[in-house]
């Protein structure tokens, strides 16, 4: 049986990606307030004659058809340690989670798949979760959760987020997590340095993808290009962007975020990338070289090339397609709200791993009839 799910503060859909992807799952419509990202969506998934709904707060769960399963990313800024963690006391975003429940309780979908930062299970010391679970468990859901890396899933980037499965009934509870995935390779640290400045090696994974982190250097995805004569070549970006208009530095004609110079850089022991020296690893060109010392050595970069990545790159990283990326983009979003859509994504290939596990349950306990 086809089980059809609700995709809620859909963005630019990649729990739909992810599920579509897999088979055996069909959109009833869905739930987005930005119109930038609402916008994306529809170029990408044809969503025309599909439900849709701005404000999960005003929608009337007598207006939807019966589904079997509620998609939620519900918005994480209240929980994250990047923000503030007002959580559910404060900030309004984290009421949302109580819109999924309100709707849950209504249509009794049999499973509810959402996603969160891992913040969430440690905020106001654990209550917070404490609370979603024993809403969901008066609701009649059984409850799984588990810490996954998109970076196991075929996506070079650690992003590590919290994924929650109810079943009503609680049947099949217990038989999604942990997910089968593979081992990626550890972000590496080539230049040391603030936020913005560092750089990093090209065969680790990406950073985490953020919609937008606070600060100048926080906005800026750096990543080496070996521009010798034999450069190493890699699919695997080291840093990934929110934002496309903030550069490598706060020099007049850097802002550009692509630093080419043909005159070498003095960098200290290039063997040992822990070391600085007042706080340095690299120089500016023409500085003169690190003061010597008995146990340090001293280089040279030259011709090298130091770059963001673009917004398609980003779309890529979270396990999109170049042709889904194209269809938002033809649209004439700029790259800022392409960046930021990005960063607010969830990771499609972790989706569709779920995605198969559910359809697995369904079959075994034939639940959606």
């Amino acid at each position: 049986m086809v089980i059809r799910f609700f995709d809620m503060f859909a963005g630019i859909g990649g729990f739909r990606s992810g599920l579509e992807a897999v088979g055996g799952f069909q959109c009833i419509g869905h739930c987005e307030i930005d119109k930038y990202a609402n916008q994306a969506y529809n170029a990408i998934y044809k969503s025309k004659g599909e439900m849709y709904f701005e404000d999960a707060r005003t929608i009337d769960p007598n207006d939807l058809p019966d589904f079997d399963l509620i998609c939620a990313g519900f918005p994480c800024q209240s929980f994250s340690v990047a923000g503030k963690r007002l959580g559910f006391a404060d900030d309004t975003r984290g009421t949302l989670f109580f819109e999924i429940a309100r709707i849950a309780e209504a249509k009794r979908p049999p499973f509810l798949l959402m996603e969160n930062v891992p913040g969430l299970l440690s905020h106001d010391a654990g209550r917070t979760f404490k609370t979603i679970l024993s809403t969901l468990i008066e609701l009649g859901y059984g409850v799984e959760w588990c810490v996954h890396n998109s970076a196991n899933f075929g996506v070079p980037q650690q992003r590590r987020r919290l994924y929650i499965v109810a079943s009503l009934g609680g049947r099949g509870t217990g038989e999604i997590f942990p997910l089968p995935g593979g081992n990626a390779e550890d972000l590496k640290q080539l230049i040391p340095g603030p936020q913005g400045q560092r750089v990093y090696d090209p065969s680790g994974v990406a950073c985490t993808q953020c919609a937008g982190s606070g600060g100048w250097g926080g906005k800026t995805g750096l990543y080496f290009i070996d521009m010798n004569s034999n450069p190493v070549i890699t699919r695997h970006a080291r840093c990934i962007t929110a934002r496309q208009d903030s550069g490598v530095s706060n020099h007049r004609g850097e802002h550009s975020a692509v630093l080419v110079t043909d005159e070498p850089r003095a960098i200290i022991s290039p063997d040992r990338e822990k070391v600085r020296q007042q706080g340095r690893r690299i120089k500016e060109p023409n500085e003169p070289m690190y003061t010597i010392t008995a146990q340090d050595r001293h280089g040279i970069i030259h011709h090298g090339r130091i770059r963001k990545l673009m917004p398609i790159e980003c779309w890529r990283l979270q396990g999109f397609t170049d042709e889904q990326f194209y269809k938002a983009a033809a649209t004439g979003l700029s790259d800022g709200r392409l960046y930021k859509m990005a960063g607010n994504a969830v990771s499609v290939p972790v989706i569709s791993a779920i995605g198969t596990k559910l359809k697995e349950i369904n079959e075994r306990y034939d639940i959606v009839q």
